[in-house]
């Protein structure tokens, strides 16, 4: 008679971390990239916009911009762990499932936070040049939310 004990441990290739460790880190990366991106073709939203949210004034406040910008970005990145390791657990073992799963995510991301949910908080903390409600303007945000969640998905697997 024989008996295996399990550790939980995952095997393979990847770097064994927790599904959430994964969602930080692919998280942190990604958000690095978008944040560059946005500091190149949209500087006002990194040192302006993104701090008002949390009304760290007076812009501009490129610190506390990537700051906040990355701590979302963390956050967010755990959210993806938790979709992928929950319902739509089989995208989040390929490099493709999950790389298309995180273009996705980051057009979402955009969609809802970027184009819905930034133009109503910036105005209800009277940021003075708060876009317009909805601010579904392209290219705007949409290719750096996307290239965030491209990172994030290619990352994931490799990262669990």
């Amino acid at each position: 008679m024989s008996s295996e004990t399990h550790t939980g441990r995952r095997t393979g290739t990847g770097a064994g971390l927790a599904d959430w460790q994964a969602g930080v880190i692919g998280g942190l990366v990604g958000g690095a990239v978008m944040g560059a991106m946005i500091t190149v073709m949209m500087r006002p939203v990194i040192v302006g916009a993104i701090p008002a949210l949390y009304g760290l004034a007076p812009p501009p406040n490129g610190l506390a911009g990537w700051v906040v910008h990355m701590s979302h970005s963390a956050v967010l990145g755990v959210v993806f762990a938790a979709i992928l390791s929950g319902g739509l657990a089989s995208y989040g073992h390929s490099v493709g499932a999950s790389t298309v799963a995180g273009l996705v995510y980051g057009v979402v991301l955009w969609a809802v936070l970027a184009a819905l949910v930034m133009p109503i908080w910036l105005g209800a903390v009277g940021f003075a040049n708060a876009p317009p409600f909805p601010n579904f303007a392209l290219p705007g945000s949409l290719p750096a939310h996307a290239v965030y969640g491209l990172v994030l998905g290619v990352l994931y697997p490799f990262l669990r």
